[in-house]
């Protein structure tokens, strides 16, 4: 997975500055997550779930409330049907894996990471699950780059 965020990063870096800065929360997002995965009882370690948690909600966050809204001006801006039809599709997924994502972070606040077989099973489900939204917000983003980059782009 962070072979793919590197990648994606090659890719669109310098796009816009908030894709930039957001490509940047992902690969720290994939990098956390690989730590917990491959720490040893990090399901008891409060702080290193607290960072891991921190760092989901800020990534779909920031997708929700500030990337895919800018994604979603440009396409309008360029009448880009086929990028809006895109987005259309690809967004409720992206949202339902958000909404697990949310319920992780949620039960985590709420202690309940303490289970290490749950919390083991929880996590590699979040991994898939973040790995196939991954691969989707890329989707949407070269439809739009490879669109628009001849020209120009909204400024974010």
């Amino acid at each position: 997975m962070l072979d793919s965020c590197q990648n994606a990063q090659e890719r669109w870096g310098g796009v816009h500055k908030l894709i930039d800065r957001w490509l940047e929360e992902r690969q720290e997002l994939a990098q956390a997550l690989r730590g917990l995965r491959d720490v040893k009882l990090a399901f008891a370690d409060k702080d290193t779930n607290g960072t891991f948690c921190g760092l989901l909600v800020d990534y779909v966050s920031t997708w929700h409330f500030e990337v895919c809204e800018q994604l979603i001006i440009e396409a309008k801006a360029f009448d880009d049907a086929k990028a809006l039809q895109l987005a259309k599709t690809i967004y409720p997924r992206i949202d339902d894996i958000t909404q697990i994502a949310l319920a992780f972070n949620d039960h985590c606040d709420k202690g309940e990471c303490k289970d290490t077989e749950r919390f083991a099973d929880k996590l590699a489900k979040l991994d898939a699950l973040l790995h196939e939204r991954f691969e989707l917000e890329d989707c949407l983003i070269e439809v739009l780059h490879n669109a628009h980059k001849e020209e120009g782009t909204v400024e974010a």
